[in-house]
């Protein structure tokens, strides 16, 4: 045996000795402390490096059949094999977890697509300009590409092959390249499509969608705290981010821009209008003029659409009243009889639906009250009468149903003249600024950034707009994926294979932890654990604000120890039950939980994504100063968490608007 397992198993005996010193003596142990002793026990024996979800089950079945066992010797075995064989039904019938390895294989197919790399440079040279344009830069692409993946560890290793040596080359501190990309990286934590937000809404049967619309504006006030971060450091002290010289900061230009006289400083559109019209576009063809040309006026044409569309909404007429009111019955009565005596009426007070008369039996009422068959002469006549009279009637409604059909349209409001004139004068600026050398940059940003974003908020979107559920437009996103690695000619066996077997490895791993979660808290209900952690946070008679921060301060502390899977699986189900005793909405709570659980990636000792970056690191670059470079953005998540709590507006804002 390794000595690194005697090593493990003899810190674990002398916590089990520990905690059984600081448990009730045997006499007044119940089962409740047994539930309670399992639970440390399973957070140490993770902390030692077992398997989490074999830990869990293991530990669960053990625990479980102790608690069958107590109450009746004879059926424990066979209990707890019932309990296993339910609770693992229970968990792979959950829909929701169908999304889960639809969206995991389109992360790892956008990953493999090569999208990260046209899209760092063209951000670095799209924001050159601003004060550590690197590291904002780095944040930005780490932010988009975890939306679009959602793999903190993938997202975290190509950034750092990436960004981390060209910001060392740059001049830049590693502590503030290293938080950039760890940091970074680990928003895919919280934005959505989340893995997390998806193990949280099973766990605590809390809807996926209105998580997801939920996360949105918190994960990029987040993102936006990294950025001013930076660019505060930037300002305050320039040796940790050197600006990038001028040379850095110039685009190579393409062939045809020798068309264009002065083409660096000349704005886009009038220099290609000139070089179409000029002598110096002999030798490049007009095509590639025109194409720039289009290219260039894309963002005035998308503006015109979307201001045109608008004004058709704004200004569509509002549907007639008369159509929407609901007729009553005396309006439609009377509309579908000639007369006052005639249709569907109340019949006459003496005859009718009346008692029939003793002397007889069950007969037909008599002719002279209520409703009787007509004569054979009048029915004839009243017959051809009914659609003469409507014919009559129908004339003049037909002459005038185009004046009561044809509503007038309803003036634009003043809002929208506003934004239309705020909007033309910052594309009018727009147009005065872009030059040719913009244009390369945009070319950029359309070929890498505007694919990724048109296909993150196709996913987004149809969630959270209730189009498609999360399945479904999960099962869409891994086809938009395979879509962008066929454009950008990635796409092959060898990746389509590698891609599904990464997948189906990490669905595995999330499945079986599901599995495992679910015995266990089985078995922790059993024994009375629950009770008794309900029992004494009741018994501290906290106020709501008081056990809100009493949870975020242990979900934090538990960060440091723990990865968010663990913590999600083990603890939410005892947090979860107390939440309605303190009026705590679980939806708020989840966000809370989701902003707070980024501990877990950028926290030591475990902080995965240190060690993701140390990986392909350079080997000056210490693990230490990787560790100090990451606690400032965990200041900043505390920040974030104080500000969303503060402000709860901030996450339930668009939950609300959208599902009312």
């Amino acid at each position: 045996m390794k000595k690194e397992i005697w090593f493990g198993l003899s810190i674990l005996i002398a916590i089990v000795i520990g905690i059984f010193a600081l448990l009730p003596a045997p006499s007044e142990m119940t089962n409740g402390h047994l539930g309670l002793l399992m639970l440390a026990l399973v957070v140490v024996a993770i902390m030692l490096g077992f398997p989490t979800a074999f830990t869990l089950m293991g530990m669960g079945v053990m625990f479980a059949w102790f608690a069958f066992h107590s109450a009746d010797p004879d059926t424990a075995v066979q209990l707890t094999l019932d309990l296993m064989v339910q609770r693992a039904y229970s968990v792979m019938a959950n829909d929701v977890l169908i999304s889960i390895p639809l969206f995991i294989f389109m992360g790892y197919l956008v990953e493999r697509a090569n999208l990260i790399e046209r899209l760092f440079k063209s951000l670095h040279l799209a924001m050159a300009r601003v004060p550590g344009s690197l590291a904002v830069a780095t944040i930005i692409t780490c932010a988009i590409f975890a939306t679009a993946t959602g793999i903190v560890g993938a997202v975290v290793t190509l950034m750092g092959l990436l960004a981390l040596p060209a910001m060392l080359k740059a001049g830049y501190s590693v502590r503030l390249s290293a938080g950039s990309i760890t940091a970074g990286g680990c928003l895919g934590i919280l934005i959505p499509p989340s893995v997390l937000l998806i193990v949280y809404g099973a766990t605590a049967g809390v809807s996926v969608v209105k998580l997801y619309a939920g996360a949105l504006f918190p994960g990029i006030m987040l993102a936006a705290l990294y950025v001013g971060y930076v660019i505060i450091v930037a300002k305050l002290k320039p040796s940790a981010a050197p600006p990038l010289s001028a040379e850095e900061r110039i685009v190579a230009l393409p062939p045809y821009t020798r068309a264009i006289p002065n083409a660096y400083a000349k704005p886009a559109v009038p220099g290609l209008l000139a070089a179409i019209k000029g002598k110096r576009a002999a030798e490049v063809p007009t095509r590639t003029l025109m194409n720039n040309l289009f290219v260039a006026l894309l963002p005035a044409l998308v503006f015109i659409a979307v201001m045109g569309l608008s004004y058709r909404i704004v200004t569509a007429p509002s549907a007639p009243a008369t159509e929407l009111v609901a007729m009553d019955a005396a309006d439609s009565f009377d509309s579908t009889s000639g007369s006052d005596s005639g249709g569907l009426e109340e019949p006459p007070v003496e005859g009718g639906l009346a008692e029939p008369p003793v002397e007889g039996e069950l007969a037909e009422p008599p002719v002279e009250g209520g409703v009787t068959e007509p004569p054979a002469e009048e029915g004839a006549a009243a017959a051809p009468a009914a659609p003469a009279a409507a014919a009559e009637t129908a004339q003049p409604a037909a002459q005038s149903a185009p004046a009561a059909e044809e509503p007038a349209a309803r003036p634009a409001s003043k809002t929208f003249w506003i934004v239309l004139g705020v909007g033309a004068l910052a594309l009018l600026l727009f147009y005065v600024y872009f030059s040719v050398a913009r244009l390369e940059i945009f070319k950029m940003l359309l070929g890498s950034l505007f694919p990724l974003a048109l296909l993150i908020l196709a996913v987004l979107g149809s969630i959270v707009f209730g189009l498609a559920t999360p399945t479904e437009a999960a099962a869409m996103g891994a086809l938009g994926g395979m879509i962008l690695a066929i454009a950008y000619r990635r796409f092959n066996y060898g990746l389509l294979r590698e891609s599904a077997h990464l997948t189906a490895k990490t669905s595995a791993m999330v499945c079986w932890l599901f599995v495992g979660s679910s015995i266990f808290s089985a078995a922790f209900a059993l024994l009375g654990g629950q009770e008794i952690i309900n029992a004494w946070v009741l018994g501290m008679d906290l106020t709501p604000v008081q056990f809100m921060i009493l949870a975020q301060v242990i979900i934090f502390l538990l960060g440091w120890p723990l990865e968010w899977t663990e913590i999600i699986v083990i603890f939410m189900p005892i947090f979860v039950p107390l939440l309605a005793h303190f009026n705590i909405d679980p939806l708020f709570f989840g966000l809370l939980v989701a902003m707070n659980l980024q501990t877990a990636f950028l926290s030591p000792p475990v902080a995965m994504s240190a060690f993701y970056l140390k990986g392909v690191s350079p080997p000056h670059v210490t693990l230490n100063q990787i560790f100090l470079g990451m606690l400032p953005f965990m200041a900043i998540q505390v920040l974030g968490v104080i500000l969303l709590y503060t402000f709860p507006a901030i996450g339930m804002w668009l939950p609300g608007v959208l599902y009312k």
